[in-house]
C-alpha cells in the first residue's frame, strides 16, 4: 500500500513537473511573440487585411504622321458566373429570361443556355465561363440582362476587366506597329516601349467583408504616369495602297511572302511598308518584318552597286562596248547565262545594265577586279554596301559580302557571282537605302519611321534625318545611274510598265533561290524611284517563290506594284512637274493631332461634331464613350446618324459616312 502511493505521489510529481515546463514555454512563446517577432506578427496580420494595389499606367497611342491611330489600349471584359450565390427565388424568376438574352447576344439556343447554367448551379460551379472580349457597349448589356442586373452577389455576375491592344486600320502595317506583350517586343511597339509603357501606380487598400477591397488614405500613395504616344513617319494613304497592290501580286502569283517599302527621297521617313506571309489556308497576314530583317542573295538589282563601282574607279564608261557573245560566258567549271537567249551580242555597259545582261556585267567585274577583288569590295564599302543601317527596329538582318582574304569562302567564282548579286546578303531596306541614295544625289539618308514622342501635346523628343553618308559617288556617276534606271522602264527590261505622264526609274531582279536542290524558286524584286526627274519616293518590292508556271521574272511579277503605287499617288496629277503629292506641312499634322486630343480628353454628355475629323479617329472616340459605331468608306466624317448637340443613348447603334 506504501508502495502504490508512493507510486503515485511520483506520478503527480513528474505531472506537474511537465505542466511546470508547458507553462514555462507558453510564457516564453508569449513573450517572443509580443516582444521579441512582434513586429514581424503585426506586418504578417497587417499583410492578410492591408496591401498595395497596382494602378495600372495607360499606354502611349501610336500615331501615323497625320495624326490617325494605329494602335491605341482599349477595355475587353470577360463575364463568368457564380451559380451558387443566386438565391433559389431569385435563379427561378430569372433564368429563362437570362438564358433568352444570352442567346440572342452571344448565339446557341435558349435551352442551351438554361441547361448549362442549371448544371453549373446543380455541380456548385462559382467561375462558370459565360463569354469574353467584349466591348465596352457589350459589357453594359450584358450587365442589364434579367438575373446579371441584380449584381455580383445578388445575381452571380463576375466581370474581369483587361487592356488590350488594337489597331483601328486592321491588319496593315501590323508588323511594322508591332507589340509589347508575352510573345516578345517586336516592332514601334516593342522598341518604343520605354516611351509607350508609362509608369504605373500603386494604391493601399484594405480588405474588407465578402473579399473586397476599400482604399485607404495614404501618402505613400503613387499615381500612375500615362505613357507617352508616338508619332510614325507612316502615311495612311500611302500605306492603304502599297499594302493592297502587294497583296494582290501575292494572290495572282500564288507567291510564299514578300514585302514593299515607300520611302520619302530626301527624308528617309517611311511613309509606308508592308509585309505579307501565306499560311497554310493560303491567305496573306503580316507573319514577319520581310523588308528589315530578311537578308537575302538580291540577284540583278544589285547590278546598280556593282556598275557604280566600276564607273566610280573611272575603269568604264556607260558608252565602253562589252561583248555579251552568245549570252554565256564560263568562269571556271560554271557558266553565267543571260535570261535573253542568245545573248546580245556587243553592247554599251550602259545597255548591260538596262537590259540587265548577266554575262556583260561579269565581264566588267572580272575584267578590272580579277587582279585584286578587295578594291571592287572596297568600292562597294565606301557606298555603304555591307553595313546595317541601325533603324531602330529590332532584328536587322545582317548584310554580308564575301572577303579576298577568307581563303576558306573566297573562290574562284565568288568575284563573277558578286557582280550580278549571288553570294552577296542584303536586306530589302538596304538594298532601298542606296537606290534611294542615287535619287537624293548621292546622299545617302538612315531610313526613319518615327517623326516624333509626344506628351499630350508637348513634344518631348524630335527625330530628325540622318544622313549617313553625304556622298555614296561623285556627281557625274549619279547623273549617269539616273539616265539608265529611267531608260531601263523606257527601253529595257521593265517596258512593261513605262507611262509617259508619270516617269519611272528603277532596276529589275530577278534572282534564283534554293538552287542547290532539284527544285530551283525565284525571288523577284524591282527597286527604284518616281517621279524620274524629280524623285520625290523611292521604293520597292521583293516577292518571294511566285508559281513558276504564272511567272517569276522581276519585270512581271514585282515591278507593276510599284508601278500601281506611284500611279495611286499621283493619279489626280498626271503633269509631274505640278506633282507634290500626299506632302504635308507639320503645321497641318501637328493641328489635327491637337484637334483630336483636345476632343479625346473632353467629357461629353452630348454628341460632339465629328464632321472632317479623321474617321479612325471619330471611331475611337466614340467607342471610348461606350458607343457602338459603325461606318461606310474611308477617309473623313461626312455624315453622323445623332446630329451634334444631341443627347446620345449607349444602346443605339451611331452610323458614320466617310469621304
Amino acid at each position: 500500500m506504501a508502495i502504490e502511493k508512493k507510486n503515485i505521489l511520483n506520478r503527480l510529481y513528474l505531472l506537474a513537473g511537465a505542466m511546470f515546463l508547458f507553462a514555462l514555454a507558453i510564457t516564453y512563446k508569449v513573450i517572443d511573440i509580443q516582444f521579441i517577432q512582434g513586429d514581424f506578427y503585426k506586418e504578417k496580420a497587417e499583410s492578410l487585411t492591408v496591401k498595395d494595389f497596382v494602378i495600372k499606367a495607360n499606354r502611349g497611342n501610336i500615331y501615323s504622321s497625320d495624326g490617325s491611330l494605329l494602335a491605341t489600349s482599349v477595355s475587353r471584359f470577360d463575364i463568368k458566373m457564380d451559380a451558387v450565390t443566386v438565391s433559389k427565388e431569385n435563379f427561378e424568376k430569372n433564368i429563362k429570361g437570362l438564358s433568352k438574352s444570352l442567346s440572342q447576344m452571344i448565339g446557341k439556343s435558349a435551352s442551351y443556355w438554361e441547361n448549362y447554367i442549371r448544371k453549373g448551379r446543380k455541380t456548385d460551379s462559382r467561375y462558370m465561363p459565360i463569354t469574353r472580349n467584349l466591348g465596352y457597349n457589350d459589357y453594359l448589356k450584358i450587365k442589364s440582362f434579367p438575373m446579371f442586373n441584380l449584381g455580383t452577389y445578388k445575381g452571380g455576375i463576375i466581370t474581369e476587366q483587361r487592356t488590350v491592344r488594337e489597331h483601328p486600320i486592321g491588319k496593315i502595317a501590323e508588323r511594322a506597329v508591332g507589340y509589347d506583350d508575352g510573345r516578345g517586343r517586336v516592332g514601334i511597339e516593342g522598341n518604343f516601349y520605354e516611351f509607350l509603357r508609362g509608369k504605373n501606380g500603386k494604391r493601399l487598400k484594405q480588405k474588407i467583408a465578402k473579399g473586397q477591397w476599400k482604399p485607404l488614405n495614404d501618402n505613400n500613395e503613387v499615381e500612375p504616369i500615362d505613357g507617352k504616344d508616338v508619332i510614325t513617319t507612316i502615311d495612311l494613304d500611302i500605306q492603304d495602297v502599297a499594302h493592297h497592290a502587294l497583296l494582290g501580286q501575292l494572290q495572282k502569283f500564288e507567291a510564299e511572302h514578300g514585302t514593299v517599302v515607300v520611302m520619302e527621297t530626301k527624308t528617309g521617313e517611311i511613309k509606308g511598308i508592308s509585309n505579307l506571309g501565306r499560311n497554310k489556308e493560303g491567305n496573306y497576314y503580316e507573319r514577319l518584318n520581310y523588308a528589315v530583317g530578311e537578308s537575302h542573295e538580291p540577284g540583278s538589282t544589285f547590278k546598280l552597286m556593282s556598275l557604280m563601282v566600276a564607273l566610280e574607279d573611272k575603269v568604264i564608261d556607260t558608252s565602253t562596248v562589252i561583248d555579251t557573245d552568245d549570252g554565256t560566258y564560263k568562269v571556271y567549271n560554271r557558266t553565267v547565262r543571260d535570261s535573253h537567249r542568245g545573248g546580245y551580242g556587243k553592247i554599251s555597259a550602259g545597255r548591260v545594265f538596262e537590259l540587265s545582261s548577266n554575262v556583260g556585267v561579269v565581264k566588267i567585274i572580272e575584267k578590272y577586279y580579277k587582279e585584286n577583288p578587295q578594291r571592287f569590295i572596297d568600292g562597294l564599302n565606301r557606298m555603304e554596301v555591307g553595313y546595317k543601317l541601325d533603324v531602330p527596329i529590332k532584328g536587322e538582318g545582317v548584310p554580308t559580302l564575301p572577303n579576298p582574304n577568307d581563303k576558306e569562302r573566297w573562290f574562284g567564282t565568288s568575284l563573277a557571282w558578286m557582280a550580278y548579286g549571288y553570294g552577296v546578303h542584303i536586306t530589302p531596306l538596304q538594298t532601298l537605302a542606296i537606290y534611294n541614295a542615287v535619287a537624293n544625289n548621292g546622299e545617302m539618308v538612315k531610313p526613319r519611321f518615327i517623326k516624333e514622342i509626344r506628351n499630350q501635346n508637348n513634344v518631348v523628343k524630335k527625330y530628325e534625318k540622318v544622313v549617313i553618308n553625304p556622298k555614296i559617288a561623285s556627281q557625274a556617276t549619279i547623273d549617269k545611274m539616273k539616265v539608265l534606271m529611267k531608260n531601263v522602264v523606257k527601253k529595257g527590261t521593265a517596258t512593261n510598265i513605262y507611262n509617259k505622264n508619270y516617269e519611272l526609274a528603277g532596276k529589275t531582279g530577278t534572282c534564283q533561290t534554293e538552287y542547290w536542290t532539284d527544285n530551283t524558286q525565284y525571288i523577284a524584286s524591282f527597286a527604284g524611284y518616281f517621279p524620274a526627274d524629280n524623285p520625290e519616293y523611292s521604293c520597292i518590292v521583293v516577292i518571294h517563290k511566285p508559281n513558276k508556271k504564272i511567272g517569276y521574272y522581276g519585270n512581271v511579277v514585282a515591278a507593276p506594284v510599284f508601278e500601281q503605287i506611284a500611279h495611286q499617288i499621283y493619279t489626280k496629277t498626271p503633269v509631274m512637274d505640278e506633282v507634290r503629292g500626299y506632302k504635308r506641312s507639320p503645321e497641318i499634322i501637328v493641328e489635327n493631332f491637337d484637334s483630336y486630343n483636345v476632343k479625346a480628353n473632353k467629357k461629353y454628355e452630348t454628341m460632339p461634331n465629328l464632321k472632317n475629323m479623321n474617321g479612325m479617329d471619330a471611331v475611337a472616340l466614340l467607342e471610348n464613350l461606350g458607343l457602338t459605331v459603325v461606318f461606310k468608306g474611308t477617309g473623313k466624317v461626312l455624315n453622323q446618324s445623332l446630329k451634334a448637340g444631341q443627347k446620345f443613348d449607349k444602346t443605339k447603334i451611331i452610323e458614320l459616312t466617310l469621304s
